[in-house]
């Protein structure tokens, strides 16, 4: 098969959500349809049965959220799928932010109950400045929720996107009787009690089947909901939904296994192939012969009898071959790839090629980055990696002074991932840590414990902002001087001061105003 073929092949998507919208559940299931999992487990499994598989940290077992993104590789009607399921509590919103950069479409999850929430509203803005096209999977459907027409309008108004509905429910809740697909005119039947399913060809929306299968009631209800979507609403245009302009509506229930197929096809058939890169050079076709990629994630200890560090890459142009050897732009090293792994969450397996589309894993001996760029021996660098300042920060302390080895190495390696950040306080011996989110000090403070053997106590430090500091050597150093209980230097030697109050950051910036007081470094 030539290049172009293969990489016409390849869908890479994130799934996107609020916390308990069912994303890992959906993602189970996809596992399950694509033939790597034989049983999809529970996200709060009972003793006796098996955890999901795409969250495979102990914190995330016990907890039932996700806290970190997870990378999965499956087959599905002859293409081949790269999927991120991402952490959807806005404590981990980073590392989410990041797995957008590496995709080329999204799918956004909604829960029937509760609408469009919050988080979804954050993770649609970052779609919406990529231009990343969506497709929104409208889930719990066996649940009492709300109203059809209404959970569209609000998509419409919240995520200020338009809608195309390609199925319809036929009741809902306990009454919930099926799918009706608009687009190839079937009905999808669901029985909760037996879990039995299915898909009976109609002549249309007026097939007097309908009525005998859902009752004349419920048919007049789907009747309204069809004719504002076929007569009131946009048909779907395809280059509006490529521009992230409107998306595709799936209706259904991940629990129950119900609408996910419809939904799978629907991005083997509509979802986009790899999509040319911006770099700070050029435009890169993901067909072009030579290889580039970048690194979006590292993530330590996936398996945790190795200390392993894995550095996820996405592949933008071209293929490569196990073994070949490639330029790492950042430090002008030539590097061996030598046994990139594809996934499914923490279980790799080594694979010989992969194409532009496709997201490995590689080894990385602690010279990679987030955001650097690997390639056959052109030097430019992909644009569009974000960098976070922490919001929160707290001291850490070693309750065993035996294990401090363990410690430096454990904050190396973790702040690395880019989740946390590791400071150094001018003014003690105490190293510091920054995050995004809270509950990251709960993940650090866990896996420093459970993967390093450091337990530590976090003290948080009460700050009104941070700030980084820039500007002439010598009035740095006074400035340093001046506030050194509250400045840090972070992993490259900057400047840093974290003002306890809106007061002293005013005076600082008036005493000393040659120099810049940025809130990123």
């Amino acid at each position: 098969m030539s290049l172009s073929s293969e990489i016409a092949l390849r869908r890479t998507f994130a799934i996107v959500s609020h916390p308990d919208a069912g994303k890992t559940t959906l993602t189970e299931k996809f596992l399950w349809y694509g033939k790597v999992i034989r049983e999809a487990g529970h996200v709060r499994a009972k003793a006796n049965k098996s955890y999901t598989v795409s969250d495979w940290m102990k914190i995330e077992q016990q907890r039932g959220i996700s806290v970190s993104s997870s990378v999965l590789n499956f087959p599905f009607e002859g293409c081949y799928f790269n999927l991120v399921d991402t952490p959807g509590h806005q404590d981990f919103c980073e590392d989410t932010y990041r797995a957008l950069t590496a995709v080329d479409a999204a799918l956004v999850l909604i829960d029937s109950v509760n609408g469009v929430e919050k988080q979804t509203v954050k993770l649609m803005d970052v779609c919406r400045m990529r231009h990343t096209p969506i497709i929104t999977f409208i889930n719990k459907m066996d649940l009492d929720g709300r109203d059809v027409l209404d959970l569209l309008d609000e998509i419409e108004k919240i995520l200020q996107i338009q809608t195309c509905p390609f199925t319809l429910p036929i009741g809902y809740g306990k009454l919930f009787k099926g799918v009706y697909s608009i687009a190839d005119n079937t009905f999808n039947t669901f029985s909760k009690e037996d879990g039995k399913q299915e898909i009976l060809q109609m002549s249309g929306a007026d097939d007097p089947k309908l009525v005998e299968l859902c009752g004349e009631e419920y048919i007049k209800e789907f009747k309204n909901r069809y004719d504002v979507a076929t007569q009131a609403m946009d048909p779907f245009d395809r280059e509006k939904y490529l521009t992230g302009k409107q998306c595709p509506v799936f209706f259904g229930s991940a629990v129950n296994n119900f609408g996910v197929r419809q939904l799978l096809n629907a991005f083997a058939n509509i979802a986009p192939p790899p999509a040319p890169r911006e770099s700070d050079t050029r435009v890169v076709e993901p067909t072009e012969n030579a290889f580039s990629a970048f690194i979006f994630k590292i993530q330590a200890n996936m398996d945790p009898r190795h200390r392993d560090r894995t550095a996820f890459l996405r592949i933008c142009s071209g293929s490569f071959e196990r073994g070949n050897k490639v330029l790492h732009c950042r430090t002008g090293r030539e590097i061996r790839l030598a046994a990139p792994t594809s996934f499914l969450a923490q279980d790799k397996e080594v694979i010989d090629k992969a194409y532009a589309g496709d997201i490995v894993g590689i080894n990385d001996p602690g010279i990679f980055n987030i955001g650097d760029t690997l390639t056959e021996g052109e030097k430019f660098k992909f644009s569009g990696i974000p960098d976070f300042a922490p919001e929160f920060f707290a001291r850490v302390t070693l309750l065993n002074p035996l294990k401090s080895k363990q410690l430096g190495k454990g904050l190396a390696q973790l702040s690395e991932e880019g989740a946390t950040q590791l400071f150094s306080a001018l003014s003690s011996a105490f190293p510091v840590i920054g995050v995004v989110g809270e509950l990251q000090f709960d993940v650090l403070k866990h896996r420093l414990e459970n993967e390093y053997g450091a337990e530590v106590q976090l003290d948080k430090i009460s700050v009104f902002c941070a700030r980084w500091i820039s500007g002439e050597q010598k009035r740095q150093e006074d400035f340093a001087k001046e506030y050194k209980g509250d400045c840090l230097q972070d992993k490259h030697g900057s400047l840093v001061c974290l003002f306890p109050n809106e007061y002293r950051l005013n005076l600082a910036v008036k005493n000393y105003s040659e120099l810049g007081f940025s809130k990123v470094s």
